[in-house]
């Protein structure tokens, strides 16, 4: 029962997609009332600030209903406006330069606590990697995106993804083992 309720949801979101990508506004207007939730949150992990987040949520919506010819397999809508809104935020960041590009995403805690501190440090962690890493790292870990998802949202190959995924927790460890001698250095 559930999984004919799932089937019959993605129809109905691939048939407003293909109105949309004919021009239908109204269509792509209620796709973007879909996805809406999981666009802001996603900002939210990069901008850290919530006016930030809309802006670019507002920003990814405007360049996508420009090019909504362009979506040429309406399935991957989602994976398509994921890229756009990830391109918006790296590309007002460089316009910016000095602003923060992490935010701390409640929703995803671990299974065991993990005090506000450690908290802290993975994110501050996450923010040092190279934008690619970082990347990657959030949207498998914060958005649970599947590896080949990402692979298509960054335009690279799957086996780039990867490498990015291991080299960005081999430097995620290193940093948190070292901020985790620091501090008890200091006791």
């Amino acid at each position: 029962e559930m999984k004919v309720e799932i089937t019959m949801r993605k129809n109905a979101s691939l048939k407003l997609v293909e109105k949309a990508v004919k021009g239908n506004r109204e269509a792509f207007g209620e796709l973007i009332m879909m996805h809406q939730e999981y666009l802001y949150k996603l900002a939210y992990m990069y901008t850290k600030n919530e006016q930030d987040a809309l802006d670019a949520v507002q920003e990814c919506a405007m360049r996508a209903m420009i090019s909504m010819d362009k979506l040429r397999v309406p399935a991957y809508f989602r994976t398509w406006i994921t890229r756009i809104l990830i391109n918006s935020i790296y590309q007002e960041h460089k316009k910016r330069k000095n602003s923060v590009l992490f935010g701390e995403y409640d929703e995803a805690a671990p299974e065991q606590p993990v005090s506000i501190e450690e908290k802290a440090d993975l994110y501050d962690a996450i923010d040092l990697l190279p934008p690619a890493w970082k990347t990657v790292v959030i949207l498998q870990y914060f958005q649970g995106m599947k590896i080949k998802d990402i692979a298509q949202v960054m335009n690279i190959p799957v086996g780039s993804v990867k490498a990015y995924l291991f080299r960005a927790k081999e430097a995620l460890r290193n940093q948190l083992e070292e901020r985790s001698q620091d501090g008890q250095d200091e006791k």
